[in-house]
């Protein structure tokens, strides 16, 4: 096994740019009998395989490719599912068992996802082929899914085909295999939309798809009636939804993620977040940036269902930036992997897949996020930087154990500064050499490359097979290494790949710095930057400073006679400020600040306090306390994830 292979195995777990893709979806004509052009001579024509499936098991070939497209971006994603267990172009979806820590305070769960049906299953029974070649193969996943839909539609239309593409409708709900009516029904709509929008695009790997918008589709809802669906949820309180938490400017709805007790013997398991009364009991300090791993529709049929453990405040679609808030600001949702970070933030899932960064995070889902975050930070007096709007791969976890399973999404084809500009409600700002200003030892930066330009080698590593590189795209990371030259080592990482040097594998963070991350010059020579990053002096390439921009930054140092200070995934208070119904919360020293490094803060002192949210009920004593301590902490920019320090430990200079 590639050492760069085994962070991928566990970033598909959770939720936890740069070119735009073309909006709609392919339209062929209402026979479906009409072949597109499509990719270039020397790739595997994709559209033809769709065109071969269609005609083979009677769907609409225009249908089966909005499918696609919709669940994929026709572009293959490897052999990891994605967040509602499927794979390949259409999502084909199995059962597949995980073990989640979303809410963050080490009690892991195994969550599965609970669909209705499997498609992949199916497919594997129609087609007489093994799960895995509908994995990898994308001839037998298309395949697979024509012929589980064509079954759907005939059990839906009295045991034949429909005529008509409006009667595909229930056919599209069923294959979500959400329990829930809305759910259901919400991806069916949006296949039906792509199909009459018609498309232009060329994928990421070279397939080129253009074909008109086809109009006049009524949905026949009709069937839906007799699928056994659930209505839709209901939030903690029973109230069928709420008043979403949203700009008007935005089209935004509320759908509550599931809060229910998974075991009827014991109330401390339940799911997928908790209630709470936030800011007037924890203070809401930080907005976290994923992604989805996953359809925009299959994201929310995930956090409705009360075993997967996890869950975000808002779920924020690719192709227009709809959104649907599904966990009140008040209460807290598990999406971090770190508990104190939950208790204090929000949680903002973005569809899409973090190794195909440009095909999936849009200009209208970038501008609906930023509006959105800056409607957030107002209300709840939040920073408008980097120090505050955090993505998932800058936050750590409480235990050394959990750090190696920690995500890395939005990724590095996330473009910070566009979306910080959009947040900030400015036009982009992005550094060049025009503006570049060359760095000086002790002067704090923040890392800032041209991400247009920033197109970084980033490979990605999924089995079976080998790792790929990845299709040039601009990028946000700059590359970390142990001396100021292009042929030394990346830097370490204990916690990733057994601390060997770093790769260039997208999930493997170990050796990269990115956009909007502040840290403090220890070392310059000729074009080359060094900055006191993870416990050590680590390289970027730096010429004129045009990776960089100078920032006006607090920075923490070890006090005077201290060899090293232990450096924290949180600010727990200390053990006497726990009652005796309150267990005393445990959390690891992280990593090591050596004596004569200094790392960059926000200069705020954070809350010292844990949420004992222990039970569904309320049933153990002192359940929902918020308990307070004395013990004072610096937030710091220590690697790719921040940490905590204690005040006690260090020197603040400005």
């Amino acid at each position: 096994m590639k050492k760069a292979t085994i962070q991928t195995r566990l970033r598909r777990l959770a939720f936890g740019a740069g070119a735009m893709l073309a909006t709609g979806i392919l339209v062929l004509g209402v026979s479906g009998n009409a072949v597109v052009a499509a990719a270039a001579a020397n790739q595997t024509n994709r559209m033809t395989l769709f065109n071969s499936a269609a005609k083979e098991f009677g769907v609409p070939v225009q249908v089966l490719v909005a499918l696609a497209y919709n669940e994929s971006r026709l572009v293959p994603h490897g052999s990891a599912p994605s967040v509602d267990g499927g794979f390949g172009l259409t999502n084909l979806t199995t059962k597949v068992t995980s073990t989640v820590d979303g809410r963050g305070d080490g009690k892991t769960k195994q969550s599965t996802n609970a669909l209705t049906h499997y498609t992949l299953d199916e497919a594997a029974s129609l087609l007489h082929v093994t799960p895995d070649t509908l994995k990898t193969s994308d001839q037998q996943n298309i395949r697979g899914a024509a012929a589980v839909l064509a079954g759907y539609a005939k059990q839906n239309n009295n045991g034949t085909l429909p005529t008509s593409i409006n009667d595909w409708y229930a056919a599209l709900a069923e294959f979500s295999g959400s329990s829930v009516s809305g759910t259901a029904s919400g991806f069916a709509d949006d296949v039906f939309a792509t199909i009459q929008k018609g498309l232009s695009l060329t994928t990421q790997d070279g397939q080129a798809f253009s074909v008109p918008a086809i109009g006049n589709i009524q949905a026949n809802r009709a069937p839906l009636a007799h699928l056994g669906l659930n209505a839709d949820a209901t939030n903690t309180f029973g109230v069928p939804g709420q008043n979403p938490e949203c700009p008007i400017t935005l089209s935004c709805r509320f759908i509550p993620a599931a809060y229910a007790q998974d075991d009827p013997n014991d109330p401390t398991n339940y799911g997928n977040y908790d209630p709470a009364h936030r800011p007037a009991d924890m203070q809401i300090k930080y907005i976290y940036i994923h992604d989805t791993e996953g359809s925009y529709d299959s994201a929310i049929s995930h956090f409705q269902d009360p075993h997967s453990y996890v869950s975000a405040n808002y779920v924020i679609r690719s192709s227009d930036g709809a959104i649907t808030q599904m966990v009140p600001n008040s209460d807290v949702s598990w999406g971090i992997g770190d508990w104190y970070m939950n208790m204090h933030g929000i949680n903002i899932e973005h569809e899409g897949k973090a190794a195909q960064g440009a095909t999936w995070y849009t200009e209208a889902m970038y501008k609906s996020s930023a509006t959105l975050v800056r409607y957030l930070a107002a209300k709840y007096h939040i920073p408008l930087d980097r120090q505050h709007i955090l993505g998932h791969d800058n936050v750590p976890t409480l235990t050394q154990a959990r750090m190696s399973g920690q995500h890395w999404d939005p990724g590095p084809f996330w473009d910070w500064n566009h979306y910080m500009d959009l947040v900030h409600g400015q036009s982009d700002s992005s550094t060049s050499s025009a503006n570049a200003r060359k760095p000086k030892v002790g002067m704090t930066i923040t890392i800032s490359p041209n991400f247009a330009t920033n197109k970084q080698t980033i490979t990605d590593c999924q089995q079976p097979g080998p790792c790929v590189t990845l299709p040039p795209q601009g990028s946000d990371i700059v590359y970390l290494h142990t001396q100021p030259m292009f042929n030394s080592t990346l830097i370490s990482n204990p916690y990733l790949h057994g601390g060997t040097p770093g790769t260039t594998e997208d999930a493997d963070m170990a050796a990269t710095a990115s956009t909007g991350e502040q840290f403090v010059v220890g070392g310059i020579q000729g074009d080359w930057t060094g900055v006191w990053y993870s416990g050590q002096l680590a390289w970027f390439y730096n010429p004129g400073g045009s990776q960089s921009k100078p920032s006006y930054s607090v920075t923490v140092k070890p006090k005077a006679g201290m060899s090293s200070i232990a450096v924290y995934g949180a600010a727990y208070p200390e053990a006497s400020a726990y009652p005796a119904t309150i267990p005393v919360q445990t959390f690891d020293q992280l990593y090591s600040i050596p004596a004569g490094q200094s790392y960059t803060t926000d200069g705020e002192i954070p809350p010292t306090d844990y949420f004992y949210d222990w039970t569904i009920n309320y049933s153990a004593p002192d359940d929902h306390m918020v308990v307070h301590g004395n013990q004072k902490y610096y937030k710091i920019s220590f690697n790719h994830r921040v940490g905590f320090v204690k005040a006690d430990d260090v020197v603040l200079s400005r």
